[in-house]
């Protein structure tokens, strides 16, 4: 979904942000000997969780073909059969000024959709295949601002979003979210904060985020961030490598054009819960390659027009879950993997 895709941009910017950053009081112990070491590792933890804000990011994905059940402004109609689900990502963070207390940064995104539906004709039992390719893009100018607040250290951040496809731009979106660190030692670490939305296709204008990281003695570790994902992960590999297994929320959203005859824009959003396997490998200390599998579930992928909301679609469709597959490698200098 547009709206998960923004949020995760704007919250990797804000926490990778910190890298610059020092503050006098935190819950961060005070021992000459690993003070600076912690933060550092605060600043990692925070940043591994937000994947599409690392510097550079690709990855290619694959669902196995599934049946749907589809409506049209609440009239059911025929079920199809999506063969083709494929998408390609490609992402960019970019620090443009740096300063003691704020930065200014810019996101690029790119992403790509190709599908193929097998669907009944109406009045007929005959099939047709019906094979499409969509484009979405995205970018956003973030101002990003370090403070602090009772004694936390506070990140916040205001973004500018502007998206499209590749025949039009269409949306301008205001983005505002804040981060405080609650806890962080050797074993536990945790954040909270928020973001406000402002956005007029968006499901809701507020988000309420928290994170939870905790190291048991049998070297597991558990994993939280609400609300995007639930991981129990372990190093492998002498920490080159990290397994994780759990759940994690992706989206789609892309632009429609001559769906009636008319000028009439529309856009679809597709929420997603993929459970399953993740696997991470550095690569020449700073490159990480990525793979997932596992089961995809979509609650529901919905059609609506461009100056409407996610919660008033002309068309509605839910898919059976899925096998899917996903590999990526990216650019992360704050990689947790190889860390001690």
């Amino acid at each position: 979904m547009n709206r998960i895709k923004s949020t995760m941009t704007v919250l990797g910017i804000l926490v990778m942000s910190t890298k610059g950053f020092s503050q006098v009081t935190d819950s961060i112990p005070k021992k000459a000997d690993d003070s600076l070491s912690i933060r550092k590792r605060v600043v990692a933890f925070a940043a591994d969780k937000f994947a599409i804000a690392r510097p550079l990011n690709f990855e290619f994905s694959n669902t196995a073909p599934y049946h749907y059940k589809s409506k049209n402004e609440g009239n059911i109609l025929p079920g199809g059969r999506l063969t083709r689900f494929q998408q390609t990502k490609l992402s960019a963070n970019i620090d443009l000024i740096k300063r003691k207390t704020w930065l200014l940064s810019t996101t690029l995104g790119y992403k790509s959709t190709s599908t193929a539906t097998e669907v009944v004709q109406t009045g007929t039992t005959a099939q047709t295949t019906l094979e499409n390719d969509y484009y979405y893009l995205f970018s956003s100018l973030n101002l990003t601002y370090f403070s602090s607040l009772f004694g936390k250290r506070v990140i916040y951040n205001s973004s500018l979003v502007v998206d499209g496809s590749d025949k039009h731009f269409e949306r301008i979106k205001g983005l505002f979210a804040g981060v405080m660190v609650l806890k962080a030692n050797q074993k536990t670490k945790m954040t909270a904060g928020f973001m406000v939305n402002i956005d007029p296709g968006a499901l809701t204008p507020f988000i309420p985020i928290f994170s939870y990281e905790h190291k048991f003695n049998n070297g597991l570790i558990a994993d939280i961030f609400l609300p995007r994902s639930i991981q129990l992960r372990k190093f492998v590999f002498n920490r080159n490598g990290r397994v994780s297994l759990g759940t994690e929320m992706d989206g789609t959203s892309f632009y429609l054009y001559n769906l009636d005859g008319t000028a009439q824009k529309y856009e679809y959003r597709q929420l997603d819960i993929n459970s399953g396997l993740t696997y991470e490998h550095v690569i020449a200390k700073h490159f990480m390659l990525t793979a997932k599998s596992g089961v995809k579930a979509t609650p529901a992928g919905r059609i609506f027009k461009k100056e409407e909301t996610f919660q008033d679609p002309v068309y509605q469709i839910t898919p059976d879950p899925a096998f899917y597959f996903n590999i990526g490698i990216s650019f992360n200098p704050f990689s947790l993997l190889r860390k001690n």
